[in-house]
């Protein structure tokens, strides 16, 4: 898909890591200019705004970005609680918007949806890894064609992981992008989960999930090797 762009310049640091985590390439831009100067020859793939300290600045961007020849869609705004009042005299600048600060899951569920309904690429539907296969509508995971029993958490844990093959993440990093930030427990949550994922995948494939010892987990093979 083409970069979606991002309002302010520089981004707010927690949108730029959900973004990159989440795998959109995205562009900040400061305003109407750089927009301009910096869309990509298919053009914008959508928009993602923040309307907090620099509020003016970024409603102006939205209304230059609406009264496009092509308007840039979607345009999703993440709106801090001082600003809420300012969104319904200007409803027809944006497609949908998350209170700002954001939990970077309700921002991709955002965006997914924004995305699909645009018609644009969003996340894909079947995450695929060597003999494992996801299918993201149906929560369905299958080894080697056959199925895997998992609860909620034991598949979302397990599709995070797939998404970002070759990585590897702390347990708390994992506890905050697959349990939520709201999240109270400890690390243990993160190996108990891990300990059955492994048992569900049979012997044979157990070692798609790896320690790397004194950090964390890491799904697949490393980039590196």
């Amino acid at each position: 898909m083409e970069p979606l762009l991002v309002h302010p310049d520089p981004p707010v640091p927690e949108l730029a890591q959900a973004l990159d985590l989440a795998g959109y390439p995205w562009k900040a831009v400061a305003d109407e200019l750089g927009a301009s100067r910096l869309e990509p020859e298919g053009g914008w793939g959508g928009a993602v705004l923040v309307v907090a300290e620099e509020a003016e600045a970024a409603w102006a961007l939205a209304r230059a970005l609406r009264k496009r020849d092509v308007p840039v869609e979607p345009l999703l705004l993440l709106v801090a609680g001082t600003h809420l009042g300012d969104l319904q005299l200007r409803d027809e600048l944006f497609d949908d918007f998350c209170l700002h600060p954001f939990h970077p899951r309700e921002l991709e569920a955002r965006l997914r949806h924004l995305l699909w309904r645009a018609g644009g690429r969003s996340a894909p539907d079947v995450v695929a890894y060597g003999p494992l296969e996801m299918n993201l509508e149906t929560y369905q995971a299958t080894i080697d064609g056959r199925p895997v029993d998992l609860t909620y958490m034991e598949y979302e844990l397990l599709k995070f992981l797939a998404q970002h093959p070759g990585r590897v993440f702390t347990r708390e990093t994992l506890l905050s992008r697959v349990w939520g930030y709201e999240y109270y427990g400890g690390a243990r949550t993160v190996d108990v989960h891990i300990r059955r994922l492994r048992a569900k995948l049979g012997e044979e494939h157990a070692g798609l999930i790896t320690t790397v010892r004194s950090v964390g987990y890491r799904f697949g093979t490393s980039r590196w090797g």
